[in-house]
């Protein structure tokens, strides 16, 4: 692993890490002695929540999934997609959420399970945490189908940008994380030239999260890290994009002020060799005092 420490939650301080498995039941398979699958990883890491997206499965399937985890203590609130087979995020804690709570408010997002947030005690204080999948969306072209992937994910971000707003305002400690399927910056994707006109990177998507982070959002990996490339937590499996780490960072938290004020580190678990991947993103991890 790289930049990989093992958290210790004894110590005061908690983590939170995001990942998209990809589909639960792909991430939780062994497929050979080098590829050591989900359980293990969650096994290996003290890591306290972890906020999951693309899980693809109901709620029985990721049960039966995660059945050693879960046996072993770890809790499990999740969403289900309306389309069978298509997105659902979830949470999994070490303790049981105060409270949860599924979806942002919109009548077309939320039966996609596309959002959930719970509230843990964390650190002495109540911190909610929040998983999300942001559409992929689709660079404009004549097919129709990218026009509608276009559009959706325009839509969403027209009523997702407001939800985010007044989280801001709450007064509780928040941290979104997932998969937003926006690199911010030309620092967050390695062929930034190549990919100008691509979904995940298009101006006006650009400008969203640029929006929320003026409005008071912090990006806590991008302030931990400073003004470098990556890290990365996205490849494609083809080619041979993870050996040369031509990567996207479109996984990350979101913090509001106070509860990024108390950042210790970030990372993220990149795996050391291609056919250790349980997925084509790795996990990212926050942790906080």
């Amino acid at each position: 692993m790289t930049d990989s420490p093992v958290s210790d939650s004894s110590g005061g301080s908690f983590a939170i890490t995001t990942v998209n498995v990809n589909g639960i039941r792909a991430a939780v398979k062994t497929r050979n002695e080098n590829n050591h699958g989900m359980l293990p990883w969650l096994s290996a890491h003290s890591t306290d929540v972890v906020l999951l997206q693309e899980v693809r499965a109901s709620e029985a399937l990721t049960r039966k999934a995660l059945a050693p985890a879960l046996d072993d203590g770890w809790h499990l609130v999740m969403t289900e997609s309306a389309v069978k087979g298509r997105s659902g995020v979830g949470i999994l804690s070490r303790t049981e959420p105060a409270a949860v709570r599924i979806g942002f408010g919109s009548d077309e997002f939320d039966p996609l399970g596309r959002y959930v947030e719970a509230d843990f005690d964390l650190g002495g204080a109540t911190v909610t945490a929040a998983s999300l999948y942001l559409p992929s969306g689709a660079a404009l072209t004549d097919d129709p189908k990218d026009v509608e992937k276009y559009e959706e994910k325009n839509r969403f971000l027209d009523e997702f940008g407001p939800y985010l707003d007044r989280l801001l305002t709450s007064g509780r400690q928040v941290v979104v994380a997932g998969d937003w399927n926006i690199a911010h910056t030309e620092r967050d994707i390695k062929n930034w030239k190549g990919n100008r006109k691509n979904s995940g990177f298009l101006p006006h998507e650009r400008e969203w999260v640029g929006a929320r982070i003026d409005s008071g959002w912090v990006d806590v990996a991008r302030r931990h890290h400073g003004d470098v490339d990556g890290p990365y937590a996205w490849w494609s499996w083809r080619g041979k994009a993870f050996d040369n780490d031509s990567g996207w960072r479109i996984d990350y938290h979101l913090a509001t002020p106070t509860l990024a004020d108390r950042l210790t580190r970030t990372w993220v678990d990149r795996p050391d060799a291609y056919d250790r991947r349980w997925s084509d993103h790795a996990p990212v991890t926050a942790e906080f005092a």
